[in-house]
């Protein structure tokens, strides 16, 4: 039996990796940019991917011709990253770099955080300092997309455990809510074989409130709720909590 704790733990990402990035999941990035009004970049534009990961959208993006950053803590996941980028034969570049020290002052024209990569400091101190950092990393009037599983969609769905097979690989995951909902604490155990792995992920969860009042305060302004990539509100029918803001001009 082998035991990993937290996002920060490296093999957390390579021992999980089919299931945190499924086939599907990069599929999903590819659709959301040829579809999703609030993805659509014109060539050339300065993007951030701050906790890029395995490039899920840091490829595609520099395959529609963006300049293009992927900025992660995990060195498997930018060389990853980067066997894609050669695969699709684009260019983009990757910087190793904790997301609460990564400040590029006004390089950027967008800064990008998807699919609930931010509220896993356990100091509610620097999850506010990534977001100043977000802000400072953009030049003035650039566009900040901040993509999470906000807390009112979580409450629909923390219910029995989760279970999720692919191939042989069997994962349990069971979600507990900690602090009042200020929390969620995420457990999964991956069966591989004879071989059991662990792991623990516990961060933040922000109502579409919350987020906005962190975003204002991080210096953003124009702060825009929506319920999905497609723009719709965000409401009973809302699929994701995405905040869009601007760095003032």
């Amino acid at each position: 039996m082998t035991r990993a704790h937290g996002f920060d733990d490296e093999e957390f990402w390579t021992g999980f990796y089919d299931f945190l990035f499924s086939e599907e999941r990069f599929s999903r990035a590819e659709e959301l940019l040829d579809a999703s009004p609030l993805l659509s970049f014109a060539p050339g534009t300065r993007v951030l991917d701050l906790c890029c990961g395995p490039g899920v959208f840091t490829v595609p993006l520099a395959r529609r011709g963006l300049e293009v950053t992927g900025v992660d803590r995990s060195p498997a996941m930018l060389e990853r990253a980067r066997e894609s980028c050669a695969a699709a034969g684009v260019k983009a570049r990757f910087v190793r770099a904790d997301a609460r020290e990564h400040v590029e002052p006004g390089a950027y024209d967008t800064v990008l955080n998807m699919f609930t990569s931010f509220g896993y400091f356990e100091d509610p101190g620097d999850n506010a300092r990534v977001l100043r950092g977000m802000h400072d990393c953009l030049a003035p009037g650039g566009r900040l997309l901040l993509d999470v599983a906000g807390k009112e969609l979580l409450a629909r769905k923390v219910t029995p455990p989760k279970v999720v097979r692919r191939g042989d690989d069997l994962l349990v995951q069971t979600d507990t809510v900690l602090d009042d909902w200020a929390r969620l604490r995420s457990d999964w155990v991956l069966v591989r074989g004879d071989r059991v792995h662990r792991a623990s992920l516990v961060w933040f969860v922000y109502s579409a409130v919350e987020l906005r009042a962190m975003v204002r305060e991080a210096g953003f302004e124009e702060v825009e709720v929506f319920g999905g990539f497609d723009g719709r509100p965000y409401d009973q029918d809302a699929e994701r909590l995405v905040v869009r803001a601007a760095r003032a001009e």
